[in-house]
């Protein structure tokens, strides 16, 4: 009975720690985007207010399993994370990070592009795009059914590889600010970046912009290789309101 309370507990403080930490970040770039870009999100007041609805749900659906991991990994030993900095070589904690982000952006774009069929994307993707164009809040704005595909990824990753206690933070930190920024209707890094050689392969808001407005492209969630390898990659889009004119299309 003990250990269940302390399940529970874990769970709830989880969903309260993800549901924060979407309203903090979120929070701080959308007012970031209203210093920058005044006037963007005009207008799309009720679009934003049924964004932190569905975003807070999936905090819920997010926040579960993650309680049971962080209680498994301290009362049970379950896991494969580790607090001694000295239990793997020091060169291992950025591959470790490069492990855990591939291993997302894998899933990530597999379950993306299987929800753009017709049947998954009516009963649950449709969700998602319903924000045109999306918003700084619109980073966690999923049915459940898409809350619960990326609601597990990260925490079965860490019954399979090591991960230091703080590179686990630093990839919930990415994974955070890839999510939000992506989708809040401007490019926060410079024209060098996403422009560049760099910007050939990784995603920022540029590339998923594009995504929103056509849909049947750009399906990746940190890196274009899997766009790139399957012929899904068209580049980056822009920001002049593309996105809003246009209709759900699936694949």
């Amino acid at each position: 009975m003990t250990a269940m309370i302390a399940l529970i507990a874990s769970a709830i403080a989880m969903t309260v720690i993800v549901a924060v930490r979407y309203l903090a970040s979120s929070g701080a770039f959308a007012l970031a985007t209203r210093a920058v870009r005044p006037g963007l999100y005009r207008g799309l007041d009720r679009q934003i207010g049924r964004e932190i609805g569905w975003s807070l749900a999936s905090a819920a659906i997010y926040g579960v399993p993650a309680g049971i991991v962080a209680w498994g990994w301290r009362a049970q030993g379950w896991t494969r994370i580790y607090s001694d900095v000295h239990a793997w070589p020091l060169w291992y904690l950025p591959v470790s990070v490069l492990l855990y982000l591939v291993a997302h952006d894998t899933w990530f774009y597999w379950t993306h592009r299987w929800m753009h069929r017709p049947q998954p994307f009516r009963v649950a993707h449709a969700v998602h795009h319903a924000s045109r164009p999306p918003t700084a809040w619109a980073a966690m704005a999923f049915h459940p059914i898409e809350a619960l595909t990326g609601a597990v990824v990260i925490p079965a990753l860490v019954f399979v590889i090591p991960i230091h206690v703080a590179a686990l933070g630093l990839v919930l930190t990415i994974m955070t600010v890839m999510g939000v920024t992506n989708h809040m209707g401007w490019e926060m890094f410079p024209r060098w970046m996403w422009r560049g050689p760099l910007g050939d392969w990784l995603i920022t808001a540029s590339h998923h912009q594009r995504h929103h407005a056509e849909y049947r492209c750009n399906y990746g969630l940190y890196f274009r290789f899997w766009d790139r390898m399957c012929r899904t990659d068209r580049g980056v889009g822009d920001f002049k309101g593309v996105a809003q004119r246009s209709q759900p299309q699936t694949r």
